[in-house]
């Protein structure tokens, strides 16, 4: 994977500009092939994420800066691909392995956005930046489904005739 993403968004603080961040990781999971089911996790498990860096690591403070970074991940035989979404903050730095949802015997409102981050995604890691603040890095992959081409499956184009016009059509299933 290279080093640094092919979309950055960077936003402040403000709860107000989470419904954007939510649609653009959205649109973008289903660009690269994911069903709206987990289009609607993969921005959740954004959502969560940012909601957690404003509550817990800005302590609510709405002028702060937050970077997300969107990569795609290249097709494979096992996978139609997938998605890298990086979010970095200037927040408060803790303990990676500190970052752990309250027990869930304990039913009560909120406090559930990290198991619902790890829950959604395939791979989630927390970091500590270089001088200040946090990175989370969440990868989802999306499984190739029974009998779905492979990009390496189709051979080319070839042209066939309909009426007096000719278009091209893809070769292979």
């Amino acid at each position: 994977m290279q080093d640094r993403a092919e979309i950055e968004l960077k936003l402040i603080s403000d709860p107000m500009y989470l419904c954007g961040a939510r649609e653009l990781v959205g649109c973008i999971a289903r660009r690269i092939g994911f069903d709206d089911m987990d289009c609607s996790k993969i921005a959740l498990a954004v959502d969560e994420a940012l909601s957690n860096i404003i509550r817990h690591g800005y302590n609510k403070v709405f002028d702060r800066p937050i970077w997300i970074g969107i990569s795609p991940i290249k097709p494979s035989a096992d996978s139609i691909g997938g998605i890298v979404i990086t979010i970095d903050d200037e927040a408060k730095q803790v303990d990676p392995c500190a970052m752990k949802g309250r027990c869930l015997e304990d039913i009560r409102p909120g406090g559930l956005g990290v198991h619902i981050i790890q829950e959604v995604m395939d791979e989630v890691r927390y970091e500590k930046r270089d001088s200040v603040g946090m990175r989370l890095v969440m990868t989802k992959r999306a499984p190739r489904a029974e009998g779905s081409p492979r990009l390496s499956d189709r051979k080319g184009c070839a042209v066939t005739s309909m009426g007096s016009k000719s278009s091209k059509t893809p070769m292979g299933p």
